[in-house]
């Protein structure tokens, strides 16, 4: 049986990334440095090990220390700046993409989420999420 592949996008779709399989994770993250970098009131990430991702196109970097001292490097497009993909070194082989990148409502939803404590007071889930902080 043939892997299911995603393909995530910038904007203009000038970068992509395809993923083989399922993610190994899809997180909801509220830090106060997720919401500025999505513009969001929350991010969503999936991850998949980094040799089932294929990267095509030119891409900007922003490297950012975490609050646990992880850095990790954004990936976005220098024509449209949307964020299609990121690593982290305190998640090396990984690669995390936003969900929002697939533009696939059938993406699987969160199983996670974290620094619950920044969370908007609105910003609820019906999903039964773990919420880990």
């Amino acid at each position: 049986m043939l892997a299911r592949m995603r393909t995530a996008s910038c904007s203009c779709g000038q970068l992509k990334v395809t993923c083989e399989g399922e993610p190994i994770r899809v997180s909801m993250c509220h830090c106060l440095a997720c919401q500025k970098r999505t513009g969001s009131a929350f991010a969503l990430t999936a991850r998949w090990p980094a040799d089932r991702v294929t990267i095509e196109g030119r891409a900007q970097e922003y490297q950012r220390t975490g609050d646990e001292g992880s850095t990790a490097t954004f990936r976005f497009c220098p024509t449209c700046g949307a964020s299609v993909y990121f690593d982290s070194d305190g998640m090396p082989g990984m690669i995390a993409v936003p969900v929002g990148a697939f533009a696939d409502p059938t993406f699987p939803p969160p199983q996670i989420a974290v620094y619950t404590t920044r969370r908007h007071p609105w910003a609820v889930t019906t999903l039964a999420i773990e919420e880990l902080d």
